[in-house]
C-alpha cells in the first residue's frame, strides 16, 4: 500500500483492541544489523558498599515500609549498614 504524497504506508502485521499495531517495516528493521538485538542494554555499575548490606536487613525494610529495594539499599547505606540507625531515620525523619 502506498499515498500518492509522501513515503508509503507500512504494512500492519496485526492490530490489536488497545490501539497498537505492530507493522512488518519496523518489525524487519529491528532485526537488521544494528537494531535493538546487536545492542544489548548497558549494565549501571553498582555502588560497592551494597554488597556490605545484609540481605537480611534490606528485606526488612521492604517488606515493613512498603519501599523499593533500592530506597532501602539507600536509607542502610546512609546509616553504616546499621539496621537500628536505618530504621530510626525512616520512623523520625530529620526535620
Amino acid at each position: 500500500m502506498s499515498r500518492i504524497n509522501g513515503p508509503p504506508e507500512a504494512e500492519v502485521i496485526v492490530n490489536y483492541a488497545d490501539g497498537f499495531a505492530y507493522s512488518k517495516n519496523k518489525l524487519e528493521d529491528a532485526f537488521r544489523p544494528g537494531g535493538f538485538l546487536e545492542n544489548p542494554p548497558a549494565k549501571t555499575p553498582r555502588d560497592p558498599g551494597l554488597a556490605s548490606l545484609s540481605k537480611a536487613d534490606v528485606e526488612v525494610i521492604v517488606h515493613e515500609f512498603d519501599i523499593p529495594k533500592a530506597q532501602a539499599e539507600r536509607v542502610l547505606l546512609e546509616n553504616g549498614g546499621d539496621l537500628k540507625k536505618a530504621l530510626d531515620s525512616l520512623i523520625y525523619p530529620a526535620a
